[in-house]
């Protein structure tokens, strides 16, 4: 055992607990980064930047061109301005934004999107501020995909079919300038009003009005159908059976108790 002169043991001591501070100080301060750098990694393939303000005013996360074929999991929680555009997501499923309460800027241009699920924007209705969906493949919009969202939207170069559904949802977004002009129906109901601006179509008819004029025809005309085919299916079961018919009449009459019971009817009333 090592014993140390009395004036030595202070120094001894002193040097050592300092030493030991600076160990437990090392430590800490990498823990701590280990944990942030955990919490906060930005996604593989996409660069992320913090805002000038500092951690507090969000990060910037760009994943443009980086080949996704889908929304990545892994987005940082602080994320405040996510950009997905030029890649090859197909759909935007439910949830799949849920985990960014800071999130106020999307862009999902240029993608292959032709579905928004029900929830597809969920958790972002307070936050968001400017949604880029164009140059996508969405045909529709339903009101469980895009929820009560009140961002500034842009839908243009998209092959829209237009019809009830879509002139209900639109109105409820801020739809961008460039979607003024860029938002063409590719399709309609009906089909002559195809390749028009939307929004000039919905100004001037009434998509829904025509939906329920469209639906009532074709349930007179079914009912028609079925009316016919109930009066050919009786004539034709008449006409087949005819003949069956007059033999049991016939035989029915060359009975004896009907021949006998006929001739009593007759007397009695001739008698009256």
């Amino acid at each position: 055992m090592l014993l140390l002169p009395p004036p030595l043991l202070p120094v001894w001591l002193l040097r050592h607990s300092v030493a030991l501070c600076l160990i437990l100080l090392h430590s800490s301060v990498l823990m701590t980064f280990c944990f942030h750098h955990a919490s906060t990694s930005c996604s593989k393939g996409c660069y992320c930047s913090e805002a000038p303000g500092g951690a507090g005013g969000g990060r910037t996360v760009r994943c443009s061109h980086a080949r996704l074929g889908e929304v990545p999991r892994d987005l940082p929680n602080d994320t405040q301005r996510l950009y997905l555009d030029f890649n090859h997501i197909v759909s935007v499923p439910a949830n799949a934004f849920k985990g960014l309460p800071l999130l106020a800027e999307l862009d999902l241009s240029h993608n292959t999107i032709v579905k928004l699920e029900n929830g597809a924007f969920r958790g972002l209705e307070e936050r968001l501020k400017l949604l880029d969906l164009s140059a996508n493949r969405l045909m529709s919009l339903n009101r469980e995909a895009v929820g009560s969202l009140r961002s500034h939207t842009n839908l243009s170069h998209n092959p829209w079919h237009c019809d009830c559904e879509l002139q209900h949802v639109v109105p409820s977004l801020e739809l961008e300038p460039a979607s003024l002009a860029g938002m063409v129906c590719e399709t309609a109901v009906p089909e002559e009003h195809a390749g028009m601006p939307f929004l000039l179509l919905a100004h001037d008819v009434d998509l829904c009005k025509v939906a329920r004029r469209t639906t009532d025809v074709a349930m007179l005309v079914t009912m028609f159908g079925w009316f016919a085919m109930v009066i050919a299916y009786l004539v034709h079961y008449v006409w087949q059976n005819q003949d069956d018919t007059r033999r049991h009449l016939a035989y029915l009459k060359s009975l004896p108790g009907l021949q006998h019971k006929s001739e009593e009817s007759s007397a009695v009333s001739t008698v009256v």
